[in-house]
């Protein structure tokens, strides 16, 4: 046999093995990836129904509890487009959310000083406290989740989950 051809044939069958155990470290890769994802979906549903049921004897729903964080959050109080731009929903489901935490005296509406057309929503005494109460409730269905995990394990996951939001662009946390 030439060993001109010997050569080529026995680089083409390294390139090929190389390419075949690449791919196959791709698909392995790409199937742990989409098994995490799996995962977190599961978790996070978990999550939400475990807060449901914390929030549920409060009163609140969790969109609610997510609006009150808002506005506890923000440096002066929001205008509803601003609550339904950092929510992410629209106008009308801010004015449905805050309808409903008004008439348990959480939140109530306050004329802008600068414009008489502008609406902002700020937190009342009643609903500093719910805050606290709310809190407490998430801090239950996150241990109901966690129990499984020593400390040790959940400082790994608690640094784990930061790397992954410091890689997030920025947005408002609340």
């Amino acid at each position: 046999m030439d060993p001109r051809t010997t050569t080529a044939t026995e680089r083409l069958t390294a390139e090929t093995a190389a390419e075949s155990a690449a791919d196959s470290a791709a698909d392995s890769a790409a199937e742990t990836t989409g098994h995490l994802a799996d995962q977190l979906l599961q978790l996070t549903k978990r999550l939400h129904r475990a807060q449901r049921r914390h929030l549920e004897p409060l009163g609140i729903t969790p969109a609610q509890s997510r609006l009150l964080r808002t506005v506890a959050h923000s440096e002066e109080p929001p205008r509803m487009a601003d609550l339904a731009q950092r929510l992410d929903v629209v106008p009308r489901a801010v004015t449905t959310l805050v309808d409903a935490l008004e008439a348990h005296d959480l939140v109530r509406r306050i004329p802008d000083p600068a414009s008489r057309r502008v609406i902002r929503i700020e937190l009342t005494g009643t609903g500093g406290a719910m805050l606290h109460r709310l809190r407490l409730a998430r801090r239950a269905a996150a241990e109901d989740l966690l129990a499984p995990l020593d400390t040790g394990q959940r400082e790994s996951l608690t640094a784990l989950l930061a790397a992954l939001d410091a890689a997030a662009p920025p947005r408002q946390r609340c």
